[in-house]
């Protein structure tokens, strides 16, 4: 899926969002709440490393008029059109700092034409329920969890007990 559909969508989330009172930018992909910033990535894929070092960071440029100013994101979304590697997976769902504030998507198989997305949120985002939503119900895409090792292991513990 090229990024330019994935910023269609995220243009579109945007627009409803405005509808719940939460504030956004135009040109970067940031939502405001009473919680704080939510800060939308969007790329075609990351090395787990980039990611550690982005994700420790949790920052997020707010353009003010002709200047900027960094704040520190509540939470981050990685948009990602092309499948998330294993290590990538496993960076999130073994770190207990991470998965509380960091959600991953997987849009690659609209590229393909389908109506499926995955996800990796465990999260408490009130914006992130609300794009998964938006992604339900306006864009009809069904979103299915990511496998994790734990719900591998899960899924293997329940066909051992059948």
């Amino acid at each position: 899926m090229k990024l330019s559909r994935v910023r269609e969508i995220l243009k579109r989330f945007k627009d409803l969002c405005k509808l719940h009172g939460w504030k956004t930018s135009e040109k970067d992909d940031w939502v405001e709440t009473k919680k704080g910033y939510h800060n939308f990535l969007s790329t075609r894929s990351i090395h787990p490393s980039s990611f550690k070092s982005i994700a420790t960071n949790r920052k997020c440029v707010v353009r003010e008029g002709l200047s900027y100013r960094v704040v520190e994101a509540s939470y981050t979304a990685w948009l990602l059109s092309e499948s998330p590697s294993e290590m990538l997976i496993r960076a999130i769902s073994e770190n207990p700092d991470f998965s509380k504030k960091i959600a991953l998507y997987d849009l690659s198989p609209i590229s393909e034409g389908k109506n499926l997305g995955f996800k990796l949120n465990h999260t408490d985002s009130l914006v992130f329920r609300e794009f998964e939503n938006f992604l339900k119900k306006e864009m009809k895409v069904k979103l299915s969890p990511i496998r994790t090792p734990e719900t591998d292991s899960e899924e293997h513990a329940v066909t051992k007990l059948a």
